[in-house]
């Protein structure tokens, strides 16, 4: 198992510490021979790999990169967000990092269970409503004094925003997020119990001038039945999947440029071997069907549809009336 990495300051200390005798070489290689026990707190449960955290993080990056382009449409002013951090804690120690006031919008992803948080710093909130009403961006601090108007205009950018999810999380669930609530206390918000564990995932977000904090929280429970599709195994799959299907695309597309003989079956007739010996130039062959039935039109030598027979200009042609399904040579 590999040691824990020491900082050149712990370094300098251990070789000052040896080469002024406080510690021996003895005391230090039997330290590091005793086995270590490691505290660990229950009500910090880590339940997700480093592998998946990872998964996480670059899905986030990606609705990042979403999110930027949305605001930046929708704002018309320089919007850059990008992924600081992504945490997995306790959702009351998440409840107790933000602001007192902030802006709070609870979100339902079906046909996943339970619901995710979207906390944005007040400053970039404030900013962002200026800039919709007309102003140059300036932020503002106050979050309990909201009116029903400024409520009504964020919890709809918001919930547009957040449409760009569906799209970030394509490649792990099929997802259609509902904005359901919108809170600015987050103490009157308990959406799971506080020793749930949940992921964090920190944006670092500027608007115009003003700079702040956008905490996407994720609780286990709505990740859980598709926690095997952030393992690196899926995402290798789902690349060999996706090259699998442009091939096969690449095949259709040839397939389709391959000529085909198309013929129209009048009827048949029977007749012994002795008279089709005797037959000669304006014979008359009885066939076994009307002339006002429609015909077999046939593809590559198998029967495929019913036509009309007809008159295009002064050629003779045929209008397809229906599909023949059914037959041994059928592929349907």
């Amino acid at each position: 198992m590999a040691g824990d990495i020491l900082s050149q300051n712990e370094i300098d200390a251990l070789l000052s510490a040896i080469s002024t005798g406080e510690r021996s070489a003895d005391e230090i290689r039997k330290e590091e021979q005793e086995k270590k026990v490691k505290v660990y707190d229950f009500k910090r449960a880590l339940r997700f790999s480093k592998d998946q955290i990872r998964s996480l993080t670059r899905i986030h990056e990606n609705f990042a990169r979403l999110l930027t382009t949305f605001f930046s449409a929708q704002l018309r002013t320089f919007v850059q967000i990008s992924v600081a951090s992504a945490d997995q804690i306790p959702y009351e120690e998440f409840i107790r990092s933000v602001p007192k006031m902030t802006i709070l919008n609870v979100y339902e992803v079906a046909p996943l269970d339970g619901k995710l948080l979207m906390e944005i710093n007040p400053n970039i909130a404030y900013a962002m409503l200026d800039r919709v009403l007309g102003g140059r961006g300036a932020s503002a601090s106050k979050v309990e004094n909201l009116t029903e108007i400024e409520t009504k205009i964020m919890s709809n950018m918001f919930e547009q925003a957040f449409d760009s999810l569906r799209e970030a999380w394509a490649t792990i669930a099929d997802i259609d997020p509902i904005l359901t609530d919108f809170e600015v206390n987050p103490q009157f918000l308990q959406v799971i119990s506080p020793n749930e564990t949940v992921v964090v995932i920190t944006l670092n977000t500027i608007v115009g001038e003003t700079s702040g904090m956008i905490n996407i929280c994720i609780p286990h429970v709505v990740l859980e039945p598709i926690i095997p599709n952030l393992s690196v195994k899926y995402w290798m799959q789902t690349n060999k999947k996706e090259s699998k299907s442009e091939e096969l695309l690449q095949l259709e597309k040839r397939v389709e440029k391959a000529d085909l003989t198309i013929s129209a079956e009048l009827g048949s007739s029977m007749m012994a071997i002795e008279e089709f010996l005797l037959l000669e130039v304006g014979d008359v062959l009885e066939l076994n069907c009307r002339y006002d039935e429609p015909v077999t039109l046939r593809i590559g030598g198998v029967p495929k549809f019913t036509a009309q027979p007809g008159q295009i200009g002064k050629k003779l042609g045929v209008q397809v009336i229906d599909e023949l399904k059914g037959g041994e040579d059928d592929d349907e």
